[in-house]
């Protein structure tokens, strides 16, 4: 007889279910293993494919963090260029300074022997009408590129006048009620001048210079006068006639330059400079048929100064 026809129904079945569900725990239990093996078995086969040697130390630095502080440092560099560092702001300046030129200088004026046109106005005979003085010069204009600059420029010229023909006008004019005993010419002057650079990339250059422009000539004698000073009398010079007249004039000339040491605000050279140079100047003033005129001006300024 088996084992299980011994046993009652009962028995029979509750032997059967627990025979059962102890095989189906073993089949988990292989089974468990099994999967974790498979994953394994993935895991290894995908790294399988990575090569050690492609994995530098460069890729899993600490340092790697610092990426997102990349905005920070272009801060820092636009704050450099705020400062004085190589920023736009500072580009901007360059570039500013780059398209401007000014000047500003003095020396003295000299006639050029040919004004001497006043034949019959004094005396029968032609006199000169100006002589040596000094002149005062500032300007300032666009600078297109390192040869070519265009001024606007402001210039006063004081000249005296020749001796003999305030002596002239004395005998002339004076009649016992003046002593002219002297005289002088005063030119203020509106102009454009063209610069043209012979040699842009030298330290000591040539350039040459044209002139254009609106010129107001005065002339003034004077003759002495009686003040009072604190009760004591004393002579001074006073203008007892004046003309002046208004006209266009221009003139050409040349000059020389040293550039000073490097370029202040960067580029391929310095544009600061000391010149002198030496313009012929020519006035269309009246002729000595008109009231306010003594004939054409003709003088050489000659100046020295900085450009930049």
């Amino acid at each position: 007889m088996s084992f299980t026809s011994s046993m009652p129904l009962m028995r029979q079945i509750t032997f059967l279910g627990c025979t059962a569900f102890l095989a189906a725990g073993v089949a988990n239990a292989q089974s468990a293993p099994s999967q974790d093996q498979s994953s394994t078995s993935s895991y290894s086969s995908s790294l399988d494919g990575l090569s050690l040697s492609s994995l530098q130390l460069t890729d899993f630095s600490p340092f790697d963090s610092a990426d997102p502080a990349a905005p920070a440092a272009n801060g820092g560099s636009a704050a450099a260029g705020q400062y004085g560092g190589s920023g736009g702001g500072s580009g901007q300046k360059h570039a500013f300074l780059h398209q401007y030129s000014f000047e500003a200088g003095g020396g003295f004026s000299a006639p050029i022997g040919n004004d001497t046109n006043q034949a019959g106005v004094v005396t029968g005979e032609s006199l000169p009408v100006i002589t040596f003085g000094g002149n005062f010069t500032v300007g300032g204009g666009l600078r297109f590129n390192n040869r070519l600059s265009v001024l606007a420029e402001y210039q006063f010229m004081d000249n005296k006048l020749p001796g003999t023909l305030i002596s002239a006008v004395n005998e002339a004019v004076g009649g016992g009620e003046y002593d002219i005993d002297a005289g002088d010419s005063h030119i203020n002057s509106i102009t454009g001048s063209p610069v043209v650079d012979l040699f842009p990339k030298r330290t000591n250059g040539v350039y040459l210079v044209g002139t254009f422009g609106w010129y107001h000539k005065s002339t003034n004698f004077q003759a002495p006068e009686a003040v009072d000073y604190y009760g004591y009398e004393a002579y001074e010079n006073v203008t007892v006639s004046s003309f002046t007249s208004n006209q266009w004039g221009g003139g050409a000339g040349f000059g020389l330059y040293h550039k000073l040491g490097g370029n202040m605000y960067g580029g391929d050279s310095s544009h600061t400079e000391l010149f002198a140079e030496s313009r012929y100047l020519f006035i269309h003033t009246p002729p000595p048929t008109a009231a306010n005129g003594l004939g054409t001006t003709e003088l050489i300024p000659v100046t020295f100064g900085v450009r930049f």
